[in-house]
């Protein structure tokens, strides 16, 4: 059987993926990157948030993207009935980038792949992992695409598989999520009753409920992107037996919204998750990390899955290329806590959201500015700037403030 011999596997070439195989190519490292699907091909997380625009730039895919004329993302706002809280990440309490992009995750992925393609990363599509053997730091990784089944030789292996979850699955490492089971159902529509300026464009998250919640992210070619996040419970109790259906019904419990999309084409039948959410029982082991959804995946509210992807796609790769130059490299401290730490503080406000907590600080109009710009950095996804005492303190400020407002 052929081998190839490589520094680091890169299983996975999305977000994360392409973001740790860009970094470890301008360190001069050899990375081969191996992705299961087709490029482009549909993908949730179309909501980005500034934090991922410094991996990117670390990356060297700002300009690339830049040409494509996706959709900016310069804040976030929230409906609740008559109620609205908007969030401007210009306003935010910790320094960092101020906008970011709302995108179809297709045809954004695929930039970044041919990017990297550019510049003479290797990346094969359509292949497929089949088994993983480590002996020590270094590993013996086989492969099968259409064409043949070959063997890869890496020092490191950097999983963004995403929910693929390689490495989790063959290495046993899966381990429930702590968050409650929660669903989403999601559409593309052709947005033919777009209103000019802001309105138009902004990305919106309309509260129907304490635990349900609507979400409208429009594109810059005119097509936006809907779903519903709910108990799984709910969702099943509202299945009408046809996801076109079930989704037109939902369009029409948004008061704000319905006007806008009620009877409109659907680009494709509505696409279901369950019990999405997932965790793992340890970040990284000899000669391999775990990056992005592989890893840890929360919840679609506040738009994080593609920060950590990215975060710890970069981070990976900075990691191993200085274990493969000889360095010791402490993976317990410099990784698994770091990164850990920034999940953490999003589970707090994923969980304060769904108990109301958090909704509570959103739509009351006596919580200060000087608050509203520590909690806009925390959705903006500036979680381990530790002078933010919403960060520092995630696992009860939120709690503290809600339980004094009237």
């Amino acid at each position: 059987m052929k081998t190839e011999i490589v520094d680091v596997l890169v299983i996975g070439a999305g977000p994360s993926g392409a973001v740790a195989a860009s970094i470890l190519h301008q360190k001069g490292l050899k990375v081969k990157v191996v992705e299961q699907q087709k490029f482009p091909r549909f993908v949730i997380g179309e909501s980005l948030i500034p934090r991922v625009m410094d991996h990117f730039d670390e990356a060297g895919f700002i300009e690339g993207v830049l040409e494509k004329n996706f959709e900016k993302k310069l804040g976030a706002r929230f409906l609740r009935g008559e109620e609205v809280c908007n969030f401007d990440f210009s306003q935010k309490f910790s320094e960092g980038w101020d906008w970011t992009w709302q995108l179809p995750r297709a045809e954004f992925d695929k930039t970044l792949t041919d990017i990297l393609e550019s510049r003479g990363v290797d990346i094969e599509f359509q292949t497929k992992v089949q088994t993983v053997e480590f002996n020590g730091t270094d590993s013996l990784t086989t492969v099968e695409n259409s064409d043949e089944k070959k063997q890869i030789h890496a020092k490191f292996i950097i999983d963004s598989s995403g929910y693929g979850r390689v490495l989790p699955k063959l290495l046993d490492l899966d381990t429930p999520s702590s968050l409650e089971p929660m669903a989403a159902i999601f559409v593309h529509l052709k947005d033919e009753r777009r209103p000019e300026g802001v309105e138009g464009t902004q990305i919106t998250f309309d509260v129907l409920s304490q635990k349900n919640w609507f979400w409208v992210i429009p594109f810059s070619d005119g097509i936006s992107s809907l779903g519903l996040v709910s108990p799984k419970e709910y969702l099943e109790s509202i299945d009408a037996g046809d996801n076109v259906q079930t989704f037109q019904n939902i369009i029409n419990e948004s008061e704000y919204y319905k006007s806008r999309f009620s009877g409109l084409e659907f680009l494709f039948e509505p696409k279901k998750i369950v019990s999405y959410s997932a965790a793992v029982k340890k970040l990284y082991g000899p000669g391999f990390s775990l990056t992005g959804n592989s890893a840890e995946f929360l919840d679609p509210v506040f738009s994080s899955g593609v920060c950590f992807a990215t975060e710890s796609g970069a981070l990976s790769a900075k990691l191993a290329a200085r274990q493969i130059l000889g360095e010791k490299v402490d993976w317990q401290k410099e990784y698994e806590e770091y990164i850990m730490y920034g999940v953490n503080v999003f589970r707090s406000y994923v969980k304060t959201w769904y108990t109301g907590e958090l909704q509570k600080l959103f739509f009351h109009p006596e919580v200060n500015e000087d608050i509203r710009r520590k909690i806009c950095a925390v959705l903006a996804g500036y979680v381990w700037d530790k002078n933010n005492p919403f960060v520092a303190k995630h696992d009860r400020a939120v709690q503290a403030i809600a339980h004094i407002l009237p």
